[in-house]
């Protein structure tokens, strides 16, 4: 009876469409409740967010810059092989200077061990690059300080072959040969006692000349 009169009574149920009241209300509170969602949605992200921020970040010595203790030692001992390598440098200043003396006294043995046999140098390159900058097992720390080394070496080429090439024995060519090798020398201390240390303290050491060239190895 109710439908049918309906049906039948048209301004009725145009007047039942037509309250403003109840579409009103409806949108009113599906707005609310949308709103209510949205806010409380945002405010979990922020809250994510924030713990996010809280957070320590660490990272793992396998990949990345980071230097847990062992990676450290092995990065400082590296140092130690260009300026074994080079000390001859210092036959001037070595005898010059008595601190000098007194500070690379201990580590006459592990001189005199590196340079009893000729290809020691050599051995200990191929062992470097091969062994601990090609692996991938060992940190990118490792690996940087060593391709750092492992260059620094390198460079004593050039003095070697102007000795080589020039032979001065007497004058003022003497002279410039004992201020190359002595700068050489002292650039090769700077260099063992800048990098170990930082090493030992966990620090990246970037040594100048070398630094760049050892950031070109892609593969560290």
């Amino acid at each position: 009876m109710t439908i049918s009169n309906l049906v039948h009574s048209p301004q009725t149920a145009f007047a039942l469409l037509h309250k403003p009241h109840m579409h009103s209300s409806f949108l009113k509170n599906h707005n609310s409740s949308l709103f209510s969602l949205t806010n409380q949605l945002t405010k979990k992200q922020r809250n994510q967010t924030n713990l996010k921020t809280r957070l320590p970040v660490t990272t793992q010595s396998k990949n990345g810059n980071s230097a847990d203790y062992p990676d450290r030692i092995i990065s400082a001992v590296c140092y130690f092989y260009p300026f074994f390598d080079g000390v001859q440098y210092g036959k001037y200043v070595i005898t010059q200077f008595t601190p000098i003396q007194v500070l690379i006294q201990p580590l006459v043995p592990a001189i005199r061990v590196f340079k009893s046999f000729p290809f020691n140098g050599f051995l200990v390159f191929l062992t470097l690059y091969f062994i601990v900058v090609r692996n991938s097992n060992f940190s990118r720390y490792v690996r940087f300080n060593t391709m750092q080394a492992i260059v620094l070496d390198v460079l004593l080429i050039f003095p070697d072959l102007l000795e080589r090439t020039f032979n001065l024995r007497e004058g003022w060519g003497l002279d410039l040969m004992m201020s190359l090798d002595s700068t050489v020398f002292l650039f090769l201390l700077v260099c063992l006692i800048y990098g170990s240390s930082s090493c030992l303290l966990g620090q990246m050491p970037r040594l100048p000349i070398v630094a760049e060239a050892a950031d070109r190895q892609d593969s560290i």
